[in-house]
């Protein structure tokens, strides 16, 4: 099963790493759309996604190196900024 839900999280990393995204509406969205699967858990599982605190936005979904990672190895970058995002993440690490 999860290599059928490899194109959900692909899905998920990259709409994540378009900007931060609010923990609650992560959690919204794919609540909403896929509340049987275990997308969410496994991008948090691998390491790919992960919660943080940031200030005046309070707790969001930012994508890690590996989901970075996993999104160039699937040419889906989400735009011109994943570069400077990657960078940010690998601080994050």
């Amino acid at each position: 099963m999860p290599g059928d839900l490899e194109p959900l999280i692909l899905d998920l990393l990259e709409w994540a790493a378009r900007e931060p995204r609010a923990y609650a509406d992560v959690m919204d969205a794919w609540r909403t759309s896929c509340p049987r699967l275990t997308v969410w858990e496994d991008a948090i599982d691998r390491g790919l996604l992960r919660r943080e605190f940031m200030g005046g936005k309070g707790v969001v979904v930012t994508v890690m190196t590996d989901g970075w990672a996993l999104l160039g190895a699937h040419g889906r970058s989400p735009d011109a900024h994943a570069g400077v995002a990657t960078r940010v993440a690998a601080r994050l690490n």
